[in-house]
């Protein structure tokens, strides 16, 4: 008798190989994509936001004759990098898992970029951060 043709016994464990095939397609791709496209616009949004916040208080900063420092620059620059990088580990995080547990992952990257995108524009108002 071979090892193929031998009963798997009563336990209905299932092999490691089966059950990693199983866990990689617990999302169609089209579902999984859709998903992605959906929450990333809301990204690309947070995204060109800071990118006018980026241009709009160099705009502000230079009618009032004054230079943005080092620290305002880098502020704004994680401005505009945090929503690229929550949706990456979002979008790796929830490769694997169901529907729900994807829209779930995104919905909470998205809520830690708002809430951080609201800390940086407090930093920026008049009793916030003074980074000169």
């Amino acid at each position: 008798m071979t090892e193929a043709s031998a009963p798997t016994g009563s336990t209905g464990a299932v092999p490691a190989s089966a059950e990693q095939a199983s866990a990689g397609r617990a999302t169609p791709l089209w579902l999984s994509i859709t998903i992605a496209v959906v929450f990333g616009v809301f990204y690309a949004y947070d995204v060109w936001e800071a990118v006018g916040n980026l241009v709009g208080m160099n705009l502000y900063a230079d009618g009032l004759g004054i230079a943005l420092t080092g620290g305002g620059w880098a502020l704004l620059v994680v401005g505009i990098a945090l929503p690229l990088v929550v949706f990456g580990t979002a979008f790796w995080l929830g490769r694997r898992r169901g529907p729900l547990a994807q829209v779930v992952i995104f919905l909470a990257g998205f809520a830690l970029v708002q809430v951080l995108a609201a800390d940086v524009s407090s930093l920026f108002e008049l009793s916030g951060l003074d980074l000169s």
